[in-house]
Parts: C-alpha cells; sequence; structure tokens
C-alpha cells in the first residue's frame, strides 16, 4: 500500500476517534438551541503570535461531520503569523460548526504549538550545520500529526516507530551484555540497508560503538566538555546525535560541539498549544 494512502487512512481513523470521543451520541446542548436547517459563518483566528500548523486537518474534522461545510483557509501551513490574524472562513450548518469546533482546534492548536516551539529552536541554531529532530516522545494516537508539525516548524523527524529504524538504548544494551553483543545480534537480523544507531552514556561506551562502526551515535546527558571530546574522537566516523535535557537556552551551545543532530523530546511531550479560537459572524 502506498505511504500516502496509508496517511490518509490513519488520520482519518485519528479524527474520527477524536468526534467519537467529543460528541458520543450527540451535542445535546447545541441540538436544543439550534435548527437544523440553520446556516452560519464563522472566523477561525489566533489569540496569539505562532507557526501555523493544522488547518488541513481542521478542515478534515468538518468535513467528516457534513461535506456541505465551506472551510477556507486563509493562510498556508508553516506560515508565521501575529495575533488577531484570521485562519479560515468557515461557513454552513451551524450545528455542523459548533460540533466540530472544539475538535478541530484541539488538532491546530496542538499543532501549531508543536510548529511554534521547533522553529524556535532551529531559529537558535540556523547558521550551523545541526538538525533539530522530534522523537517517540508523542501523544499516544497522534503521531502522525504532531511528527507532521515538527516538520511544517523546519525541524527533521527521527523514526516514526520501533519498526522503521535501529536504537540500542540502555536497556537493550545491559540485558545484550554489551553494546558489541546488541550489535552483532542485530546485524545477524537486519538488512545491511538499514543503519544502525547506538546510545552511549561515556566515552568508554562511545569507543565500544566506534569499533563497531555503527551508523548513528547517540551521545545521551553528556555534559558540554564531555560532547567535544566525543566529536574530536568520533572524526566524522559515524553521525553524532546529542540527546537529553535541551533546552532553548542550551541548543545553541550544544550545537557548537560539532554534533549533527539534536534530538529534543520537548517538541512534542512539554509542548504548549497555541491559542486559536472561533468566532461566529451573525
Amino acid at each position: 500500500m502506498d505511504s500516502s494512502i496509508k496517511e490518509n487512512i490513519l488520520i482519518d481513523k485519528i479524527i474520527e476517534q477524536a468526534l467519537l470521543e467529543d460528541i458520543g451520541t450527540g451535542d445535546i446542548t447545541t441540538e436544543s438551541i439550534i435548527p437544523y436547517d440553520l446556516k452560519t459563518k464563522g472566523i477561525i483566528k489566533t489569540k496569539e503570535e505562532g507557526v501555523i500548523t493544522g488547518l488541513k486537518i481542521a478542515n478534515l474534522v468538518f468535513k467528516k461531520l457534513d461535506s456541505e461545510i465551506i472551510f477556507e483557509k486563509k493562510i498556508k501551513d508553516g506560515a508565521k503569523v501575529a495575533r488577531d490574524k484570521v485562519l479560515a472562513e468557515i461557513s454552513g450548518p451551524a450545528r455542523t460548526i459548533l460540533k466540530g469546533e472544539r475538535v478541530a482546534l484541539n488538532f491546530l492548536q496542538r499543532m501549531s504549538g508543536i510548529a511554534t516551539i521547533t522553529s524556535k529552536f532551529c531559529q537558535q541554531v540556523k547558521d550551523l550545520p545541526v538538525r533539530i529532530v522530534d522523537t517517540r516522545k508523542t501523544t499516544p494516537g497522534l503521531r502522525i500529526l504532531e511528527k507532521y508539525a515538527v516538520r511544517i516548524g523546519g525541524g527533521y523527524n527521527h523514526r516514526f516507530g520501533l519498526y522503521d529504524a535501529v536504537l540500542i538504548k540502555d536497556n537493550h544494551i545491559v540485558i545484550a551484555g554489551g553494546i558489541k553483543s546488541a550489535v552483532n545480534s542485530i546485524r545477524k537480523q537486519i538488512s545491511h540497508m538499514v543503519k544502525i544507531e547506538v546510545e552511549v552514556e561515556n566515552l568508554s561506551q562511545l569507543q565500544e560503538a566506534l569499533e563497531m562502526k555503527v551508523d548513528i551515535i547517540m551521545l545521551d546527558n553528556m555534559d558540554l566538555n564531555t560532547m567535544k571530546r566525543a566529536v574530536k574522537t568520533v572524526k566524522g566516523k559515524a553521525l553524532i546525535e546529542a540527546s537529553g535535557g535541551v533546552t532553548l537556552e542550551k541548543v545553541r551551545k550544544i550545537a557548537q560541539t560539532g554534533v549533527d543532530l539534536i534530538s529534543i523530546g520537548t517538541l512534542t511531550h512539554s509542548v504548549k498549544s497555541l491559542d486559536i479560537g472561533m468566532e461566529i459572524l451573525k
């Protein structure tokens, strides 16, 4: 199956589940107040500045409820906007608009929040040869949307799941009895086309990973001085990823050590949703 088809099916299920969770057997407030045949118009706009992402998802939410809804985007995903910026105009059955409002905004606010914080991290290192990447620390069920938001914010995606890349972490190493044993076991099982990444916590483990000629080495929670020594030791023999405790205040100093990648869980696991609202125009 084509990957884009898979993505569309997954996104459709995400939206369907979110609507089922919110509406359940019906919107008792809206259905008690709003006439069945009433039409209305509304606008979606920002209440603070940020990088907007998720308008397509918001549109799909309303269209899932009623194909008659007209959703007109006023900007494109990735646009950095100020407060009170109109992002979209929506018109159609009033009941549908009110039923879909919260779910559509939830997606739009969270995805825009992720894109906004990702953009801030990327701006800190924009003149340096390093990539800001995400992690698997995503909201269960929303990974495809959250990783998309990271890309729109200027970042890059790490592996999507356990199925698409090898990352030998500390617990794998403990159970396997060491990096050498873990890497040898992996190489017996996987295709030669699959890259191998190993997480290391010190320079001794780094040396062991280099001896095994792995493709990527993750420096886990290393201080800046140790990180600099690690980069000097590797000398281009593998890509180097820095991870653990990365903040906006520290990211530039980490990038200046010479690492190739900086992975940041904060992009998705601790993000503040962007404040976005909908207003009905009567």
